[in-house]
This record gives C-alpha cells, sequence and structure tokens, in this order.
C-alpha cells in the first residue's frame, strides 16, 4: 500500500509539472529565445560594400572544376574577391591544389602550408621541415597555417605536449620570415573552455552542445598556451604572425590593444568572434579604428549566408540584432557603422599588404 500510494504521489507530481511547463511556468533556459518586439531600422546586408579578402577559411575535398565555379559565384555574390585557403596541407597535395585554383579562379584563391608534428622528435624533423616548408614554397604556397592541435592535442614520442615554442621549431618561423611567409595561427580557445562548467560560465550552452571543448581539466592552462604564443612572436620579430580569432582577447580590447603595441609584427582577424565585437559597438569601434591598420577580416568556417552577419555587425549602425547560432552568443549585436577608410583597410588592404600573391589590380586603387 506504502509504495502505491507513493506511485500515486509521483504521478499527480508529473502532472502538475507538465501542466506547470505547458502553461510556461517552467522552462529550460535553452529554450528561451523569444523574437525582440522592438521595432527599430533594420539593414540586413548581404553583400559587402568594399570588395574582401576573407583570410581564414578552410576547403580541403572535392577541389575539381565544378567546386571552384561554384565557389567563385558564391565569392562574387558575397563581394569576397579572394580567400585564404588555410587547409592547404604539404607536398603534391598542396601544389595540385595550387595549380587547380589557379587554373579556374586565378588569384582569388591563395593557399597556406601546413606542418607535421608527428615526427618532432626525430633528429633531423627540423632541417626536413624547413626544406618542406622552401618546397610548398615554390610550389606556391603564400603562407603557414598552425591548428590549435599544437599546443593542445599534439604530443612527442613520449606523450608530452608539444609546445607552440618548442625550440626545435625556431627555424620555421625563421624561415616563414626569409620567404615573406605570413604565419597565420590559432592557439587555444575561449578561455571560459577552462572554466568550471557552472552557472558562472558565460560559456555555458556551447559547453553543453559541443562536450568536447571543455578544457577544465587540460594539462595545460589557458594562459601558459596564449604566453607560448605571444613567446614566438617575440623571439621572431622578422616573421609575420596572424594571430587568429583576435588572440581570443574579443572580449579583453585593452589587452590586446597591449599586446598589438608591443609586438609591432603581430597582426590579427575577426573569424568566429564577431559576436564578441557585436555586443561592444563603441569600444569595438574605438579598437579598429584605432588598430585599422593591423586587423583583417577573416570568418573560420565557411557558410555563405553567415557572412551577412558580419557585414552588418561591421557596417551599419543596426541595434539589437541575433547572432546566427545561439550557443555561441545568446545576446543580441549592434552595428559599429565603421567608416570607409576603416572598412577598407579591414577587408582588403590589410591583407594586400602581408599577404603574398593578391592581385592588387583586382582591388579598387585608392591611396
Amino acid at each position: 500500500m506504502k509504495l502505491q500510494a507513493i506511485a500515486i504521489l509521483l504521478f499527480g507530481f508529473c502532472l502538475t509539472l507538465n501542466a506547470q511547463q505547458s502553461n510556461g511556468d517552467v522552462m529550460d533556459w535553452e529554450k528561451y529565445d523569444p523574437p525582440s518586439t522592438l521595432v527599430v531600422p533594420e539593414h540586413p546586408t548581404t553583400r559587402a560594400k568594399f570588395p574582401f579578402v576573407d583570410v581564414h577559411s578552410h576547403h580541403w575535398r572535392g577541389l575539381d572544376r565544378a567546386y571552384f565555379e561554384k565557389l567563385a559565384k558564391e565569392m562574387d555574390e558575397l563581394h569576397m574577391q579572394a580567400m585564404i585557403n588555410l587547409s592547404g596541407g604539404t607536398g603534391l597535395s598542396l601544389k595540385n591544389m595550387v595549380d587547380s585554383a589557379q587554373r579556374y579562379i586565378p588569384g582569388r584563391f591563395i593557399v597556406f602550408a601546413n606542418i607535421e608534428l608527428r615526427s618532432i622528435d626525430d633528429p633531423e624533423f627540423t632541417a626536413s621541415t624547413v626544406t618542406q616548408l622552401e618546397n610548398d614554397h615554390r610550389n606556391g604556397a603564400r603562407g603557414l597555417k598552425i591548428y590549435k592541435s599544437q599546443g593542445m592535442d599534439n604530443k612527442d614520442s613520449k606523450g608530452n605536449r608539444i609546445a607552440i615554442n618548442d625550440p626545435r621549431l625556431d627555424p620555421v618561423w625563421e624561415k616563414c620570415g626569409e620567404l615573406g611567409m605570413p604565419v597565420l595561427i590559432h592557439s587555444a580557445d575561449p578561455a571560459p573552455f577552462w572554466q568550471p562548467w557552472d552557472e558562472q560560465n558565460e560559456r555555458w550552452l556551447e559547453l553543453k552542445v559541443r562536450s568536447g571543448r571543455r578544457r577544465a581539466d587540460f594539462e595545460a592552462s589557458w594562459e601558459q598556451i596564449i604566453s607560448e604564443q605571444h613567446d614566438i612572436f617575440r623571439k621572431h620579430p622578422n616573421t609575420t604572425f596572424i594571430n587568429a580569432h583576435l588572440g581570443w582577447f574579443a572580449n579583453n580590447l585593452d589587452t590586446l590593444a597591449q599586446l598589438l603595441d608591443a609586438m609591432p609584427n603581430m597582426y590579427t582577424e575577426i573569424g568566429a568572434v564577431i559576436a564578441e565585437l557585436g555586443r561592444q559597438p563603441r569600444a569595438a569601434k574605438a579598437f579598429l579604428t584605432k588598430y585599422q591598420d593591423r586587423v583583417l577580416f577573416g570568418k573560420d568556417s565557411y557558410n555563405p549566408e553567415e557572412y551577412h552577419t558580419y557585414f552588418r555587425v561591421l557596417e551599419t549602425a543596426d541595434e539589437y540584432f541575433p547572432y546566427y547560432k545561439r550557443y555561441h552568443a545568446f545576446w543580441r549585436m549592434y552595428g559599429l557603422d565603421l567608416p570607409d577608410e576603416v572598412l577598407e583597410k579591414l577587408y582588403y588592404k590589410n591583407a594586400l599588404k602581408i599577404i603574398p600573391g593578391l592581385d592588387p589590380d583586382q582591388y579598387p586603387q585608392t591611396n
């Protein structure tokens, strides 16, 4: 009889809970996403005001004529004049990619090489890696991309984490400087990934949806990984580094400004952090205006429709509009309304300055 009574009570509780949920008394936070009732001017922007270079893109499969023709059409619709493919690989595959791009969309698809770290303990690793980099440069690679796996996931033969500033890589950075190859480097991830997954974590929803991004128990702290990155910038002043994703300081622009001041060979790009800029429009506009010669346009994952949000944030004065991935940003965005001078540098002039292989004749001839 006691068990029967408990069952009846539980059944009644469930009915009450369901009734509350259907009446809106109880709701999961991640489901709460109401459309705004705010009535303000809206200027959805599907095409950039100026031709732009996306310095942070990834393409590696099926790069045949049909692929490039489709890509060129999408780029034209966005007003993207060129993109930098950071997933060039190395060796013959890189050469084939460069040759195909040059055949079908010349000057519009610039390829960066990558390096392989699995044999870092081999006594010949450094020399062979530098030689391969020289070969890739001769075969058309115009820069080097370093993935976040270096400093996080890559291990040596003893299972130790390979630090970003491992001295065996110093000749690689130096060679890039010699060859005029900029290094676009992605280190770590947003700092909240290293923090406890609880109600105090602003990235709680993203870490729920993408649990593999939780780093609270990772062997190296966020601060350590970032400091290793800055160490190579300082040690190799003759090499140009492009610090991906605003160096994960889009939420702390004062610190990013200090880093840019201290390291003149460091540039940065806005890939995957437009939501951070869009929630601080006055501070972001001031920062991009002051450092207009050091910031490039980047997107990261290639999805044509997602560029529209970038254009709207950078070009308009719109208020309170949504980001396209709520788990990245549950807040609303505001336009920065950047002046043309800043937009032109962000969109293409800074890229023309530091990335070889771009054809200046494909862009407006302005002072």
